[in-house]
């Protein structure tokens, strides 16, 4: 492991890198914070708005960086530094605070944030001094060309304002709100939407159409809070599972999760899989499970839900949050911010093909098992006692 202070560089080694985040936030503080990156040349500023890569334009440069979610915002962005386009000589990596203006919030609520740079099988780290920052967004760190060799630099440099300044200043044509109407033919590309959708009220929904002939791959992630995934009442780790019931079109019901190994499939019936198990909360990115959005046709509804398999249930220390992404859509959020912790499952959000369309509805009620779960939205499955190996 290299560890860099402001300032300091290492030689990147390799093709293939991985830049992820690190932070926690102060118990019961309301602060969200995102990570993007921004591909620039030599002018110090992108080519166009494609050169942003973050949650809602997950993809740059022709696939060469992928920005890869986990409800949290840290997210971690996969680097194909061969694929890199020459007129490309910098990749800067930020985080910023979300509605920090508005909140009256600056970067110094993000405990113990670090950037990670692993490729060629060796480790960089940079952890900024961020305890009396006064700004809302922050470079920590760049990659650039040096003599044909990537390099990494630890970069810490604060900047006034949020993420849709941040992003004009480096070239970036900025929407808040919905993209304009198109233009006569040849229509300009459409602003950069920097929105998320935060289903936060009982009972409500938001439909997206399809863009084109399918959603693609439709991700579900389970995250909690980092700084608090340890330890819950009694010094009992806890456990917390991500899962749904299903409905299919052809009248197919049942559940997806880690309990009896219920992991699903991608690729056929139920086109939903869950991608492992996180037993102790040490995994950043949480819980994700992947719907088969080619498949859309075939789905009828799906109720995501949060276990607690393990531990003393505590919904409101976890702070957890559920996120539905998928390409050219803005992500969607639901948090559970409140609880019954005498009830150990949470059902979260239900997903159902409305015509075509996806719609997402809140629910945050809690249960005491999937059963109960199951009866409220009168599903039909037979339930038996079941256990991880």
């Amino acid at each position: 492991m290299i560890e860099l202070q402001q300032g300091g560089n290492a030689a990147v080694d390799g093709t293939d890198a991985s830049i992820r985040f690190e932070w926690s936030v102060p118990q019961g503080r309301d602060v969200e914070a995102d990570a993007s990156a921004y591909l620039l040349t030599a002018t110090g500023r992108v080519r166009g708005d494609a050169d942003m890569v973050f949650y809602n334009q997950p993809a740059g440069a022709d696939g060469a960086v992928s920005f890869i979610a986990d409800g949290s915002g840290r997210g971690r962005f996969r680097i194909d530094l061969a694929l890199i386009p020459q007129s490309i000589e910098r990749i800067v990596f930020c985080v910023t605070v979300h509605e920090a203006q508005a909140k009256g919030q600056t970067l110094a609520l993000l405990d113990g944030a670090t950037i990670n740079v692993d490729a060629g099988g060796s480790s960089i780290r940079y952890r900024p001094t961020l305890a009396a920052a006064s700004e809302a967004a922050m470079t920590f760190g760049e990659l650039y060309r040096r003599n044909g060799q990537w390099k990494f630099r630890a970069v810490g440099q604060g900047f006034n304002g949020g993420l849709a300044p941040l992003a004009s200043s480096f070239g970036i044509d900025v929407a808040e709100g919905a993209a304009p109407a198109a233009a006569p033919p040849p229509p300009p590309p459409p602003p950069v939407r920097l929105s998320k959708v935060t289903l936060d009220k009982p009972g409500q929904t938001v439909s997206l159409e399809k863009k084109g002939a399918a959603f693609g791959e439709i991700g579900v992630n389970l995250n909690w809070s980092r700084g608090r995934k340890g330890y819950f009442g009694g010094g009992t780790a806890i456990d917390l599972d991500l899962g749904c019931l299903y409905e299919l079109q052809d009248g197919g019901i049942g559940v997806v999760q880690a309990l009896g190994n219920a992991f699903g499939s991608f690729e056929e019936d139920p086109y939903i899989a869950l991608s492992g198990d996180d037993r102790t909360g040490d995994v950043s990115q949480g819980e994700t499970m992947r719907i088969n959005g080619r498949r859309w046709q075939d789905i009828r509804r799906v109720i995501v839900f949060a276990n607690i398999y393990d531990g003393v249930p505590n919904w409101q220390q976890t702070d957890g949050v559920v996120s539905v992404t998928m390409p050219d859509q803005p992500p969607i959020e639901v948090r559970m911010t409140e609880g019954r912790n005498d009830r150990r499952v949470c059902g979260v959000v239900m997903i159902e093909n409305d015509a075509g369309r996806l719609k997402a509805t809140r629910i945050v009620e809690y249960f005491r098992d999937q059963q109960k779960l199951d009866e409220r939205f009168e599903w039909g499955l037979r339930w038996v006692a079941g256990r991880k190996d």
